[in-house]
C-alpha cells in the first residue's frame, strides 16, 4: 500500500543514534507512465527527512533557518537511516549535520542551521501581491512526464504550466500555487517537500523533448517560523526562475510566499543535465 505523506515523513528512533524512515515507491521521481522503481525517492522528500532528522534526533526546538543538502546517490525504496550530529549548539543558534541513506549507499548529506528569532529591523522587499489561489483552477500534471510523487501535491499554475517553450524569448519563470493533497496546514517538512515540487523551470523556455536533469544540491532558507497560522489550508505560492543553463548544468532559484504575500522561503537548486543522444 502506498504511504501517505505523513507516514513518509515519519522518522523512528533506531536506538543507535539514528532515525529510520521507510522510502516508498509512491514518492518516486520516475514518470507515472513508468514503474516507480525506475526512479529514486523524490529530492524534496529526502530534504524534508534530513531536516526532520536534525530537529527530532537532536531535540532542537528553535526554527529551521537554512538547510543545504547534497544528493550523493539514488536511495533504494526500502528503509533508510538518517544520522544527525550536533556540530555546535547555543541558546540562539545551533549547527547540525545529517547523513542519510542505506548502509552500502550514502544518499544525502546535509547541513542545517537552527536559530531563535529576536526583535530587530524588518525589511521585506520580496513581499508580493498574489492572485488568490481560489481564482485559479487545479492543474494536474500530465502523467506522461509527471512523476509519482506529484500525486501528493495539488497544483494551480497562475498562467498555466508554460511547458516546452511557451516562455521562449521571454523570462524563464513559473508561478504556481501548491499544497500537499492531505490539506494539512503548512509546516516545516511540507514546505521543504514543496520547494522541489515542480519540474525544472528551463522546461518553459526550451522546446520538447525536455532536457532531463538530476538534482545535485539544494539550499533552502526559511525566512520565518512556519506555524499553523502561516497557511492553515496548506497553500503556498512559488515563483521559480532559471538563472543559468549551460555546460551540462542548470541553476534555478525560487521564492515561496504565504497566502498573504509574505515571503517565507528562498531556494536555490543546482541540477546536472543528463547527456542527450544526437538525433539519428
Amino acid at each position: 500500500m502506498t504511504q501517505t505523506l505523513t507516514e513518509a515523513l515519519t522518522l523512528a528512533d533506531n536506538g543507535a543514534g539514528g532515525l529510520t524512515a521507510r522510502l516508498d515507491g509512491g514518492f518516486s521521481n520516475a514518470p507515472l507512465s513508468s514503474p516507480a522503481d525506475k526512479g529514486a525517492p523524490f529530492g524534496g522528500l529526502m530534504a524534508a527527512l534530513a531536516g526532520g532528522a536534525a530537529r527530532q534526533g537532536l531535540g532542537l526546538e528553535t526554527p529551521l533557518k537554512t538547510l543545504t543538502i547534497q544528493y550523493l546517490a539514488a536511495a533504494r525504496f526500502e528503509a533508510a537511516t538518517f544520522v544527525p550530529t550536533l556540530i555546535r549548539g547555543g541558546r540562539n543558534v545551533a549547527y547540525a549535520a545529517v547523513e542519510g541513506g542505506q548502509p552500502d549507499r550514502p544518499a544525502v548529506q546535509a547541513l542545517a542551521t537552527f536559530g531563535r528569532d529576536v526583535d530587530g529591523p524588518v525589511l521585506t522587499p520580496l513581499a508580493a501581491g498574489l492572485r488568490p489561489v481560489g481564482d485559479i483552477e487545479a492543474t494536474p500534471l500530465d502523467p506522461r512526464f509527471g512523476p509519482w510523487f506529484t500525486r501528493h501535491i495539488e497544483y494551480r499554475f497562475v498562467a498555466g504550466p508554460r511547458l516546452f517553450g511557451q516562455n521562449a524569448g521571454g523570462s524563464p519563470e513559473l508561478w504556481c500555487w501548491m499544497r500537499t493533497v492531505d490539506g494539512v496546514a503548512l509546516d516545516e517538512a511540507r514546505l521543504l517537500f514543496l520547494l522541489d515540487g515542480v519540474y525544472p523551470t528551463y522546461w518553459t523556455a526550451l522546446p520538447a523533448p525536455p532536457a532531463i536533469s538530476a538534482s545535485v544540491d539544494l539550499r533552502a532558507d526559511l525566512l520565518q517560523p512556519i506555524t499553523p497560522d502561516t497557511s492553515p489550508d496548506g497553500w503556498a505560492c512559488f515563483h521559480f526562475t532559471s538563472c543559468d543553463v549551460g555546460g551540462g548544468w542548470a541553476v534555478e532559484d525560487g521564492v515561496a510566499y504565504a497566502p498573504d504575500g509574505r515571503p517565507i522561503a528562498l531556494v536555490r537548486q543546482r541540477r546536472k543535465l543528463m547527456p542527450t543522444r544526437p538525433a539519428s
